[in-house]
């Protein structure tokens, strides 16, 4: 998730905290920048003895720079990155182990099996079709409505989709691909898609953006920017592809000897709260906490029903090995980095 930017550098910063010379805790996050503010006003409310600093990017970013840094952490806390990108983490000793208080009440697809957890989720995504309504008028092609119509010739050079080495969206994709396809059916299944890509983008957004405003007539992108692009008045279908959908978790924990270890778990327990959960039921149809989920605009009331059956262990663990092998495959219709 989240658009590419310049780096993680300090002017990426958001700062929030009072006068009073707060303890500074370090969060980096994959969040989508619009969705912060809320965030940050909720948290200062309830802690104002703590000083965010936030440094965002896009998920594979966030989570390369986290591995960088393994021998000298900066970031006491992830917040809102996969849980695919957390089990890698995890696996290479980078987060430690704290279960936030309420976890006992989250749907279990949001916990850790570890105990105490080493990660724990508060929202659920996924990835759906954006198609521009108004420019395959114009070309007199219907709107697809599976995965598989993707392929088809009349969609040739039309469709944008995100790079699962930048954005977690993207691996979301392909892990569900390779999984409801099996792996041999689903690489051949992306082999056929590659014909019609047009760009592959370093952002879960981008793609639903751009075929909002008729850059490309068709994006695979994010549910809560498809919803909110449609909102907005665009000519834009929202497609849950009858295949079903890919999806993953976005998750929190306290980084593995965090300078700041005891405002870290506040941070988590903070985000595992019921007031954080209700942030997150504006953007996301389904979150952690029971009861708290609500219907988002211009979503599919019953978008649980249409989850792929995947197994998100299964991808975090073979996670390197799925973005080598796209890279191999696809890597020259990615957008440039910038």
């Amino acid at each position: 998730m989240g658009r590419w930017h310049h780096g993680l550098a300090i002017a990426g910063l958001i700062l929030v905290g009072g006068c009073s010379r707060p303890e500074r805790l370090v969060v980096y996050t994959a969040a989508e920048a619009d969705q912060i503010p809320a965030y940050t006003a909720s948290f200062k409310k309830a802690h104002p003895e703590i000083e965010l600093v936030w440094v965002r990017d896009s998920t594979g970013v966030v989570t390369a720079k986290l591995l960088a840094e393994k021998k000298a952490p900066q970031a006491d806390a992830v917040f809102a990155l996969a849980a695919t990108s957390m089990m890698q983490l995890d696996s290479q000793g980078l987060l430690g182990p704290y279960t936030p208080k309420g976890a006992e009440r989250l749907d279990p697809r949001f916990r850790d099996t570890q105990q105490p957890a080493h990660w724990t989720g508060e929202a659920l995504w996924s990835a759906l079709i954006c198609a521009n309504t108004h420019e395959l008028s114009q070309r007199g092609l219907p709107v697809p409505t599976s995965w598989e119509d993707l392929t088809k010739p009349i969609y040739k050079g039309m469709i944008a989709m995100p790079n699962p080495a930048s954005s977690g969206t993207g691996l979301l994709a392909v892990g569900a691909w390779l999984q409801m396809f099996g792996e041999d059916r689903g690489w051949a299944y992306m082999d056929r898609l590659n014909s019609n890509i047009v760009s592959y983008d370093h952002s879960g957004s981008k793609p639903c953006k751009d075929a909002a405003r008729g850059e490309v007539p068709i994006g695979i992108s994010i549910d809560y920017r498809a919803a909110q692009e449609k909102g907005a008045g665009l000519p834009l279908a929202v497609v849950v592809p009858t295949e079903g959908v890919g999806w993953d978790v976005e998750a929190s924990g306290v980084i593995a000897h965090a300078k700041h270890e005891q405002a870290a778990r506040t941070f988590v327990d903070w985000a595992m709260s019921d007031d954080a959960m209700r942030l997150y039921a504006r953007n996301f149809s389904l979150v952690g906490a029971p009861g708290v989920a609500q219907p988002v605009p211009n979503l599919p009331a019953d978008l649980s029903t249409h989850l792929a059956k995947v197994d998100l262990r299964w991808t975090g663990q073979n996670r390197d090995r799925i973005i080598t092998e796209w890279t191999r495959r696809y890597d020259s219709k990615s957008a440039p980095k910038q």
